[in-house]
């Protein structure tokens, strides 16, 4: 007698949208420290065969980032807003949601720089336009709500050099915008834009002079950051180095009423930038010690990318503005070593793509962290 078999059980299906359910805001960093490649190789004051060509097809790699992750985000956002919602109640990641606006404003940015060489100057100076208002009012946006859940929700242990993310972002609408003005009509408009981005400078500059005391404050205190977050140390370059970079910019594209706006931008671009470089050696004696200590790879490396680009813009600024040839050669440098993290963290993040380690749930439990009184 044939005996009956057991009945088969469907297997679960897996939903197509689970593999961005724990995907970030802090993945914009990968965006923007590809456009900061492209935007800072194609201004440098080098001329190098094929670098103009390279750096437009970098900036085209960083609009399709951008694109996919855009949409990777929106799918994340209709589909598991639990996850949403716990993101920004996390103050570990809270702040990560100034990336997605200086992602948009540095690609924008891109295209006025060097993606017209393939797009053309009207459809770039378009794309340029529209990224910087969407990255800008994002921004804006970010430096309020964000330090407002920290106060409000948040529960904080001690300063982080992330909870510079969403104060920076204005910052870099200020050093980008100028970009634009010499695209608008002449007068009120021109006058208009350049005043927000310096409103948006003033913004960002005074808001950082809050938070690096407390985050070096608790590196004196607290001691070394664990491994992981070690490389998160080079987010104290990006507001120097952006900061230096908003100052050349506006002077670049100030006013004829405003002549003392160069000499401006020099006196407080070569002390920032020198605080910039002290920082620069400072953290990347920290990161030394701790891959000696056993740091492995984490996303937190594209820390290590776009503070130092703004490094490299903003001493090409003070370059073109002073004529000087040691900050030429600063700038190469600097972009060299850019190009050495960028290449790094690029390489190990589609490792990590490939093989569904950087896509996987953190391990272990959330923990609570919102405030409950």
């Amino acid at each position: 007698m044939a005996t009956l078999a057991p009945p088969r059980l469907p297997l679960p299906r897996v939903s197509r949208t689970s593999a961005v359910r724990h995907l970030g805001p802090n993945w914009y960093a990968t965006v923007m420290g590809t456009a900061i490649v492209a935007n800072a190789g194609a201004t440098l004051p080098v001329r190098a065969p094929g670098l103009r060509t390279a750096c437009a097809a970098v900036w085209a790699l960083s609009l399709l980032m951008l694109l996919a992750l855009l949409a990777a985000r929106a799918v994340h956002w209709a589909h598991h807003r639990d996850q949403a919602r716990a993101h920004l109640l996390d103050p570990a990641v809270a702040p990560f949601y100034g990336c997605p606006a200086m992602a948009l404003v540095s690609v924008g940015g891109g295209a006025v720089v060097v993606g017209g060489d393939w797009i053309g100057p009207g459809a770039a100076v378009a794309l340029a336009a529209a990224l910087f208002l969407a990255g800008t009012v994002t921004g804006l946006t970010v430096a309020v709500t964000v330090p407002y859940l920290m106060v409000v929700h948040h529960k904080v242990d001690s300063a982080s050099p992330v909870w510079l993310l969403p104060v920076v972002s204005p910052m870099v609408s200020a050093a980008l915008g100028p970009l634009l003005v010499p695209h608008l009509p002449p007068g009120q408009w021109q006058r208009t834009l350049l005043i927000c981005c310096y409103g948006m400078f003033g913004l960002s500059l005074l808001a950082t002079l809050v938070v690096l005391p407390l985050v070096f404050g608790r590196l004196v205190t607290g001691g070394p950051p664990p491994l992981a977050l070690t490389p998160t140390l080079f987010l104290v370059l990006g507001p120097l180095g952006q900061s230096t970079t908003a100052a050349t910019n506006l002077a670049a594209a100030a006013a004829p009423g405003m002549p003392y706006a160069t000499g401006l931008a020099v006196l407080y671009g070569v002390p920032v930038m020198g605080f910039a470089l002290m920082w620069l050696a400072l953290a990347g004696a920290m990161v030394l010690r701790a891959r000696r200590r056993g740091m492995g790879f984490a996303m937190t490396w594209w820390a290590l990318t776009f503070p130092v680009g703004t490094c490299v813009t903003g001493a090409e600024g003070l370059a073109r503005h002073t004529g000087l040839v040691a900050l030429r050669w600063l700038a190469v440098g600097l972009f060299a070593l850019l190009l050495v993290a960028w290449l790094t963290a690029a390489v190990r993040t589609a490792r990590g793509l490939v093989g569904g380690a950087l896509l996987a749930a953190p391990p272990g439990p959330v923990p609570a962290t919102a405030r409950t009184t």
